[in-house]
């Protein structure tokens, strides 16, 4: 029931999803008056979904605390209930993000070895795509937080990009080692000593986000969400700019004709729908976060976000990776003592 145009968006968005993913089933939870004469329209979909109602919602201007207390029985409440009851794989919702990232918390809790989840999302880049954590979920973060993002980031991408040593680094305001603030320089010093899957190449700076020089990006997440917000004001501000210069003339519009191709390519990869589906990282079930004006293809992208991470056990890799990282912190500190 949340996003910007829901529950048609949702729907749409499942059936899309069931298409190009014909084993997985829904549990569609929310106001079956609403959702079931949409369900109708899509008879693929309809023959692989159950509804379960509930007439209470979460609101997109509801606070976080407010959720918690009367939410539970709210269709994000359901829908998370049914991750931690072992009956869905993974929840996906458009809805209210710091309503779903606290219900979330609350009641799936957080995986050991990690003290807070983090909001985790692929970016376009000019070389494809990058993975970039914390997106907003922790405005402040200590150095520990920021070794268990890296550590979760990797994991990420090397279950949804297929990379086996993904390259990593900590956004900074210069690559210098000198550069930042000492909980970021102590972050560093403790992915360089560290034994993980994974290459870590030390700092990365603003520009190195859109050039993809790294497929993995780690920051807190108030600068994690400033970062993601001007990047897509600026892909928007290019769009327009370049509508309005391409209809400007006769020849500019001549000229269309000919770069059409090219500029829907582009137009393509820079769509934040082909890119939608960001990931509560560090939770005891999945859990997506659908962007509120997503397209019912933005939606069925999450939802694919969600089953490849599924297939692909992405809990297991970070569990397994934090093992490794505590196993080495654990040998640095007897050595030290003797």
């Amino acid at each position: 029931m949340g996003g910007d145009a829901a529950p048609q968006i949702v729907i749409e968005g499942a059936s899309i999803a069931r298409e190009r993913l014909p084993d997985v089933r829904f549990l569609i939870y929310g106001d079956e008056t609403r959702i079931a004469p949409l369900v109708t329209k899509y008879p693929f979909l309809k023959n692989n979904c159950e509804i379960h109602h509930t007439d209470k919602f979460v609101s997109a201007d509801e606070k976080p605390g407010q959720a918690l207390r009367r939410g539970r029985e709210s269709s994000m409440g359901l829908a998370i209930q049914a991750v931690k009851d072992g009956k869905a794989i993974a929840a996906v919702s458009a809805g209210n993000t710091g309503a779903l990232m606290a219900m979330s918390k609350f009641m799936l809790r957080t995986m050991p070895g990690i003290d807070r989840p983090a909001l985790a999302s692929l970016l376009p880049t000019s070389c494809g795509e990058s993975v970039m954590l914390d997106l907003g979920a922790n405005v402040e973060c200590n150095e520990d937080n920021l070794v268990q993002f890296a550590i979760m980031g990797a994991a990420f991408a090397r279950t949804v990009l297929g990379l086996s040593t993904p390259s990593v680094a900590l956004l900074n305001v210069g690559v210098e080692e000198l550069k930042g603030n000492e909980t970021i320089k102590i972050a560093d010093r403790m992915l360089r000593d560290a034994n993980l899957p994974m290459n870590y190449v030390g700092f990365t700076e603003g520009h190195g986000l859109a050039n993809g020089e790294v497929d993995v990006v780690v920051t807190d997440g108030f600068t994690g969400n400033v970062a993601l917000k001007t990047a897509e004001g600026t892909a928007r501000m290019i769009a327009g700019m370049m509508k309005a210069a391409l209809s400007d003339s006769w020849m500019s519009k001549v000229g269309y004709l000919f770069a059409k191709p090219a500029l829907m390519g582009l137009k393509n990869h820079l769509d934040p729908n082909n890119h939608n589906g960001a990931v509560f990282m560090g939770l005891n079930g999945l859990v997506i976060k659908s962007h509120g004006g997503a397209s019912a293809s933005g939606f069925a992208s999450a939802i694919g976000v969600a089953a490849d991470m599924a297939a692909n056990d992405l809990a297991g890799k970070i569990n397994k990776d934090l093992k490794l990282f505590e196993t080495h912190d654990i040998e640095e500190v007897e050595v030290k003592t003797i």
